[in-house]
């Protein structure tokens, strides 16, 4: 199916929804999802941002742009993932119990405002990878439209091109528990410890990059073509002390570089 026909089976698709409210977290799927789903369906359709401290400031304020620029209407809803041990655990399942929650939170709200099911963003590609939260949220009767379709991440990109979706090229920013080996106890300070850093580090012109936190380890990655360069470019002393201050206690570069998912890693090796 060529991407134009892939754009007009997503309409399809939601012409004979009627109505959406969309879990809509700002990153490129979801608003790929609510720009659709406006166009379709106009005030039948909702972008409902959940907040919690694995969610950036600057992600629910680009959440929030976003949104108005595409003209969906746009509320907020707190969820409380912190406070369940299963989660902060961190298990290998973590995402799980954070879809758990998300979707527990949103299936109510959505009966109440008269909208029969909750849509995401998952893809076609997330299904491929180790992503527990995508049956948590299939257990309570989500909807994937871009996964239903077989729309893969590189697809969603050039249909948000297509669609003239500034944001088309945005990277991947996954939630900040994304950051923690399994097995490492998440915390409100340790999320908003990498969370800064990252800030600091874009605000340096890296924007696909990962902090990735090892107890008191900051481990930064970037793109492996970009490594030399940024050891050259960078006042590295500077990033160290900015680190600490921010609460780590060592700083270091992965050499291998930046890849999504990679520790992930961990649970082919056990």
């Amino acid at each position: 199916m060529e991407i134009k026909q892939k754009l007009q089976a997503l309409k399809t698709l939601f012409s004979e929804m009627e109505t959406a409210l969309i879990a809509y977290s700002g990153g490129i799927d979801s608003t790929l999802v609510a720009k659709v789903a406006r166009d379709v369906l106009g005030d039948r359709a909702l972008a409902m941002t959940a907040v919690s401290p694995s969610l950036l400031p600057e992600e629910l304020e680009d959440a929030r742009i976003q949104a108005a620029e595409i003209g969906i209407a746009h509320e907020l809803v707190e969820t409380r993932e912190m406070e369940n041990p299963n989660y902060t655990a961190n298990p290998v399942n973590r995402c799980y119990f954070c879809k758990s929650e998300l979707h527990d939170t949103l299936k109510p709200l959505a009966r109440e405002k008269g909208y029969p099911y909750v849509v995401d963003g998952i893809n076609a590609d997330d299904l491929q990878d180790y992503r527990p939260g995508i049956q948590a949220a299939k257990e309570r009767g989500a909807r994937s439209p871009l996964a239903e379709l077989g729309i893969s991440k590189l697809e969603v990109r050039q249909l948000s091109q297509l669609l003239e979706l500034p944001w088309w090229d945005k990277p991947a920013q996954p939630c900040l528990s994304s950051r923690f080996p399994y097995g490492e106890e998440i915390t409100v300070a340790k999320l908003h410890r990498v969370g800064r850093a990252e800030v600091y580090l874009r605000k340096l012109g890296y924007n696909t990059l990962r902090v990735r936190s090892d107890r008191d380890t900051a481990r930064i990655e970037i793109p492996a073509e970009q490594i030399q360069s940024f050891i050259a470019a960078i006042d590295l002393p500077e990033v160290v002390k900015t680190f600490k201050d921010l609460g780590f206690v060592c700083v270091t570069l992965d050499l291998e570089g930046y890849r999504s998912g990679k520790l992930n890693d961990a649970l082919l090796k056990a």
